[in-house]
C-alpha cells in the first residue's frame, strides 16, 4: 500500500509522534512511542477512518467502556485517524457515542503513522479499522485490520491485552484459544506434543 517498511508482529516500532486532542484533560498535546516506553506502558493504536462518521463512534463508544480496564494492565490507548486534533475535539464534543471517551485521540493528517502500520488507504486518505498492541519494550505483539464497514470488539482487545500483559510476566507459558485471566495456561515442553488435551483437561 505504500513504500515505507511496515511494521510487523514480533519486529521493534520505531518511534513515532502525534498531536493529540485529550478529553480527559479538555486540551491539545503531543504523544510519542519514545514517552509512553519511558513511562514503561503498554501502547494500544486504535486506527479508525474519519470523524463524523458512522461505524466509528460506535467502536470508539465500546472502546471507552474497556478503557479503565485496559489501564490497569498498564496500556495507555490511543485512537487514531487522519483527521486533525481540531476535528477530534469538534467531534468528541458533539456526537453524544462519544461522551465517555477520556483517552487521547491522535491526529494523524499526513498518514504517517497510518503507513507505518500499513493501514493508510492511498485511495481515500483514510485509515482502516486497525488496532495494534505494544508492548513496554516497543514490540508488536497484535495486530488486527478489518475494512472500512466491520466494526470491532473491544472485550477481544481487552482478553488480548491481559494475555499479553501476563505473558510478560511468565514467558514459559502460553494462553489457549479464548484464554481468559485466571484460567489454565499451557507450559509447551517435549511431554505435550499430542497431548494438549490432556494439559488442558488433566485427564
Amino acid at each position: 500500500m505504500c513504500e515505507e517498511k511496515l511494521v510487523t508482529v514480533g519486529a521493534e516500532v520505531p518511534d513515532f509522534e502525534m498531536e493529540t486532542y485529550d478529553p480527559a484533560e479538555m486540551s491539545f498535546g503531543k504523544i510519542s512511542l519514545a514517552q509512553l516506553q519511558t513511562a514503561k506502558k503498554w501502547t494500544i493504536l486504535v486506527f479508525y477512518p474519519a470523524d463524523f462518521t458512522f461505524v466509528c463512534p460506535t467502536e470508539l463508544a465500546d472502546l471507552a467502556e474497556k478503557h479503565d480496564a485496559l489501564k490497569k494492565l498498564g496500556a495507555e490507548v490511543i485512537s487514531v485517524s487522519t483527521d486533525t486534533k481540531f476535528s477530534h475535539l469538534a467531534w468528541r464534543n458533539s456526537e453524544k457515542l462519544l461522551a465517555n471517551v477520556q483517552y487521547p485521540m491522535g491526529a494523524d493528517p499526513t498518514g504517517k503513522v497510518s503507513k507505518l502500520f500499513g493501514v493508510y488507504d492511498p485511495g481515500s486518505g483514510l485509515a482502516l479499522r486497525g488496532t495494534f498492541v505494544i508492548s513496554p519494550a516497543g514490540k508488536l505483539v497484535a495486530s488486527e485490520v478489518n475494512f472500512y464497514n466491520v466494526g470491532r470488539n473491544a472485550d477481544e482487545l481487552l482478553r488480548k491485552m491481559q494475555a499479553n500483559a501476563y505473558l510478560a510476566d511468565h514467558p514459559a507459558e502460553a494462553c489457549p484459544a479464548q484464554w481468559h485471566t485466571g484460567e489454565k495456561t499451557l507450559k509447551p515442553s517435549e511431554k505435550m506434543v499430542g497431548h494438549v488435551y490432556e494439559a488442558l483437561h488433566g485427564a
